[in-house]
């Protein structure tokens, strides 16, 4: 039996989905993708998912030979190729448990887009990061959405339009990682961190980062108001305040 291109295990409140093409430096070809986004739409009973690379690889980013035969194809099957980690990313953004990647080594142009897409990212002192599409002659032109969205326009013109790659300590200076000695250490206090939360009241605020971005603040707080007024009528806020008031844990048992 072959192996799978994505490891799936549980520790605790935290699902890990391992990229399993290390040979191939967990490079993001169409078949990975794919089975990077059917791990997605089975978390399981997790109440966060962890995305890292098998090997000492986060990812590479896109397979250039997949890359290089895709030349010939048609308009059409390029841009179907193309939609495939676009929808991968935007199923990250707004999956309603919260994602972090683990990056456990280079993460490189659509592997750097990986963790721009997480709502966390941690990652050993030894990564690399960066956007080395122009290099190839490319362009980095789903994954700029998540990284100006992450760091902004001078920083993502910087990374970008030289395609340079900087280390971890430069990459958690532009916000685009937090550097940790212990990967697994790390996402493991996130995860029971984010456990001691409602499910429900998470996946409704991931909701909303992403209903409010670039919304003007009248319309923001509109939103905000509809969604704040919904929340009260949930289970979970219901039993919420009343643990609290009661000094007791709660019980979530609400829906998303």
């Amino acid at each position: 039996m072959s192996e799978p291109l994505v490891r799936v295990h549980d520790e605790g409140p935290v699902r890990w989905l391992t990229l399993n093409r290390a040979a191939q430096r967990n490079a993001l070809d169409g078949a990975l993708v794919d089975a990077l986004r059917e791990a997605l739409r089975a978390p399981g009973g997790a109440r966060c998912l962890a995305i890292t690379g098998a090997g000492n690889t986060f990812s590479a980013g896109a397979d250039l030979k997949a890359l290089a035969a895709l030349q010939t194809a048609s308009h059409e099957q390029n841009l179907e190729d193309s939609r495939r980690l676009a929808l991968l990313l935007q199923e990250i953004a707004a999956h309603p448990l919260p994602v972090v990647a683990a990056v456990n080594g280079p993460a490189l142009g659509g592997g750097a887009g990986l963790l721009a897409a997480c709502d966390f990212a941690f990652a050993v002192k030894t990564a690399v990061i960066g956007f080395p599409e122009v290099r190839v002659g490319f362009v980095p032109a789903i994954v700029l959405n998540f990284l100006l969205r992450l760091v902004g326009e001078r920083t993502a013109k910087d990374l970008c339009l030289t395609g340079r790659r900087i280390d971890a300590e430069a990459a958690a200076r532009r916000g685009l990682v937090v550097v940790v000695g212990d990967l697994d250490e790390a996402v493991a206090d996130l995860g029971a961190e984010i456990a001691k939360a409602s499910p429900e009241a998470v996946a409704r605020t991931k909701r909303l980062f992403l209903s409010l971005r670039h919304v003007a603040l009248e319309e923001g707080l509109r939103i905000g108001a509809e969604a704040n007024a919904d929340a009260r009528g949930t289970d979970d806020c219901r039993e919420g305040v009343a643990a609290f008031l009661e000094k007791r844990e709660p019980e979530w048992k609400g829906t998303k």
